[in-house]
């Protein structure tokens, strides 16, 4: 099945120049979504054993939650600030312009325990890397990450933490 054919291309949103690329199609679809999610799971084969499933608000939570259900794992969100009951734990990081936020449960994650980190989508990287910097601050370990799409002409997978596996679904090589 040709998952590409179910991302919907919406150009100039949410701001004129951005392509968005929307996955409602594809979760609409019942055999794509079940396709999606069993070729995510297939790429966490070379990670080892994990333990959670680590989804980054709010499209990772969907993909991440369905992901948990299929590996038997548990399913931990990353949210922005606000959304979590403290105690929190806080990473800033940079976008293009400015700064934003994401919070873990201070205690959804334990020393030793080792994690898959789920979105939809890499661009520039700095969100995922702000959520594998915390997972570090609880003493867990990132076992790898999985997106269902890389734009590769962003820097994206070139600012996660090296050494780690990452499996992606799909690369758009292009704006």
């Amino acid at each position: 099945m040709e998952l590409r054919s179910l991302i919907r291309l919406v150009p100039d949103f949410p701001k004129p120049g951005i392509l968005f690329r929307d996955m409602t199609p594809l979760l609409q679809d019942p055999t794509g979504f079940r396709v999606a999610i069993e070729q995510l799971a297939a790429g966490t084969t070379g990670m080892g054993s994990l333990d959670y499933i680590v989804g980054i608000e709010s499209r990772g939570f969907i993909l991440g939650a369905a992901l948990a259900q299929h590996l038997g794992l548990g399913f931990v969100p990353v949210r922005k600030p606000g959304k979590l009951p403290p105690p929190v734990l806080s990473q800033r990081y940079s976008l293009e312009y400015g700064e934003d936020e994401l919070q873990l449960r201070a205690h959804a994650l334990r020393p030793g325990e080792r994690v898959l980190i789920v979105d939809d989508l890499i661009a520039t990287g700095g969100t995922a890397a702000a959520t594998a910097e915390l997972v570090a601050q609880t003493g867990a370990e990132v076992g790898g990450f999985a997106f269902l799409i890389e734009l590769a002409f962003l820097p994206g997978c070139k600012a996660l933490p090296a050494g780690i596996p990452t499996h992606v679904l799909m690369v758009e090589e292009s704006e």
